[in-house]
């Protein structure tokens, strides 16, 4: 599953689903061309774990204060939660490969 989502829903959306499921959230910028490289990996390989890893789509400009709570220093940055928690993290545009060594090595 692939959604928006701001800092009005992210305590719901993100936080309170990462308790039944790992929750990506993908930080980004409109002006960022790395941003723009990295998000049809994501959209192409989250579908591929059937509804195991849900994606949430944060744009940056319009959320500076969560990247700032998360410490979000560049973009993209692609941080996993679980169980409410940060799990793991990754900053830059990567291959669909590298993307699913990811989410398979830090995946619960």
């Amino acid at each position: 599953m692939i959604f928006s989502v701001d800092e009005h829903d992210f305590q719901e959306r993100v936080i309170a689903a990462s308790h039944q499921q790992p929750v990506l959230v993908d930080f980004a910028a409109e002006w960022c061309g790395p941003c723009h490289a990295l998000a049809p990996v994501l959209e192409r390989v989250i579908p591929e774990y059937a509804g195991a890893v849900q994606l949430a789509k944060l744009d940056a400009d319009e959320n500076m204060k969560l990247c700032g709570h998360y410490r979000i220093r560049g973009f993209p940055t692609v941080v996993m939660f679980y169980r409410g928690e940060e799990l793991a993290r990754f900053s830059g545009a990567r291959p669909a490969p590298a993307l699913r060594q990811f989410i398979d090595q830090h995946r619960p």
